[in-house]
């Protein structure tokens, strides 16, 4: 995370509003891409397509070696119910199916597809999903077949999401159109550029999870994109766009559900418990765009940018497009020091350039040696509380952090809600003394889970 670069340009970061508790104010950096219309990516020699893009089990391949495909063919079944399907980004050969590099930094199972010269961006309809006459479980499956999951980052399983719990009952469908990491535009166009495939998706994401009413919530910093979604509301639909405070980490579903119905997400619950679903804009624009023709996703919208892009944009991309490819196309400065996956807020710093783009790639940032050369060394904690007062889930990240150089790991979980913690980094934002809070978090996390036995 650049949090160095942040604390060069902002002054003190934590405000109180009434959004929700707590958060920051780090500089958005958008105006490089938020007037960039969407544009489509080219092929790369050969697509990378990991079986395992989304939170779950990993896809079952149903091609073999040496198979030709068309773009939009069915790869990949779901490997259980928490899985989706995988589609042909690319009409092509496959060359192999093996292992590659992912942004984890370990080697996952895919399929090396190489496309053929001249291939088009032409896909072939399937079977639709007729939005009058499907029942709700037949929508949640066909969202499974088409291989949709969550495109704000997370990836996981829309179809999961949509399922709700027995014994539960949601009144409210959340669009989140936030988009509150910075430099990330990649929502922002969506809203601009398709919002008669949101409409649609919500058509579909209504009948799913039986909710009365829809609301689209968009900071205040995106008027135009709310503007041109009030002016294309469909009749018939009680869906309303609500405008919200600009404040890091208003995307959270859990802060956005907050926001906009006042009501409390218990510790280890669901939105659902709260009679609540969140879905990104994005996704439920892929539901819109992709269920009347039935065809799968093979593709997505991400925002490239940052101080070392020589062409940032927003672009339509294939999935399985390798990293290095993209920055190759897009250009990059001589001294491009650090590529971050998904934001510098949230992402991740890359362990390599040869891991493909999936389907929960917002978007990469990626900054030279002048952003990121005046690295600050760790000190010890001051105990100056700046990291309480800003994490919006009223943890205690510098009693965490503690814990965490010790390796008290189990009291983490069981006496300060590790497990609550969704990383988005706002603790190691303040941090004066420079303490990566966010990242002994997520290695906390992983030694927990080991622990007790869990993958």
């Amino acid at each position: 995370m650049t949090a160095q670069w942040f604390r060069q340009m902002a002054g003190h970061f934590v405000h109180r509003d009434p959004s929700f508790a707590h958060g920051v104010h780090p500089p958005m950096s958008k105006e490089q891409t938020r007037g960039l219309a969407i544009r489509q990516f080219p092929f790369a020699p050969v697509m990378n397509i990991p079986l395992a893009q989304h939170i779950g089990e990993a896809a079952v391949p149903v091609v073999r070696e040496g198979q030709e495909v068309e773009r939009g063919q069915l790869l990949a079944e779901p490997g259980g119910f928490v899985s989706v399907a995988m589609h042909a980004p690319a009409s092509g050969l496959i060359q192999r199916i093996g292992l590659m590099p992912s942004i984890a930094g370990k080697m996952v199972t895919g399929i090396y597809l190489k496309p053929f010269p001249g291939s088009t961006q032409e896909v072939s309809s399937g079977t639709p999903c007729d939005l009058d006459s499907a029942t709700a479980d037949e929508i949640i499956t066909a969202i499974q077949r088409a291989g949709i999951v969550g495109l704000g980052g997370a990836a996981f399983p829309t179809h999961v999401k949509l399922k709700v719990p027995a014994g539960h009952s949601v009144d409210t469908l959340i669009l989140n159109g936030v988009e509150c990491e910075p430099y990330l535009t990649t929502d922002y166009r969506v809203m601009l550029e398709q919002r008669h495939d949101i409409f649609t998706g919500i058509g579909y994401l209504l009948k799913a999870t039986g909710a009365r009413r829809a609301i689209i919530g968009i900071e205040a910093n995106k008027q135009d994109a709310a503007t041109a979604l009030r002016a294309a509301l469909p009749r018939g639909h009680h869906v309303s766009v609500e405008l919200l405070e600009v404040k890091y980490p208003q995307g959270a579903e859990k802060l956005l559900i907050k926001a906009l119905l006042n009501r409390d997400v218990p510790s280890g619950g669901l939105p659902a418990d709260v009679q609540a679903v969140v879905v990104n804009v994005a996704t439920a624009a892929e539901v819109g765009r992709l269920l009347p023709l039935g065809r799968g996703i093979q593709e997505r919208v991400i925002t490239i940018a940052g101080p070392a892009i020589k062409k940032p944009g927003n672009y339509r991309i294939p999935v399985g497009t390798p990293l290095r490819f993209a920055l190759d196309y897009v250009g990059v400065e001589k001294d491009l020091s650090q590529v971050f996956l998904g934001g510098p807020m949230m992402g991740a710093a890359l362990p390599s350039l040869d891991i493909p783009i999936t389907k929960g790639t917002s978007g990469f940032v990626a900054f030279t040696e002048r952003e990121t050369g005046g690295r600050r060394r760790e000190s010890p904690c001051i105990r100056c509380a700046y990291c309480v007062d800003a994490c919006p889930l009223f943890l205690n990240p510098s009693q965490l952090g503690l814990l965490a150089r010790n390796e008290q790991y189990e009291t983490m979980v069981e006496k300060f809600h590790l497990m609550d913690c969704f990383e988005c980094g706002a603790c190691s934002y303040v941090c004066p003394s420079h303490i990566p809070l966010v990242q002994y978090f997520r290695a906390a996390k992983v030694m927990a889970k080991k622990r007790r036995g869990k993958p």
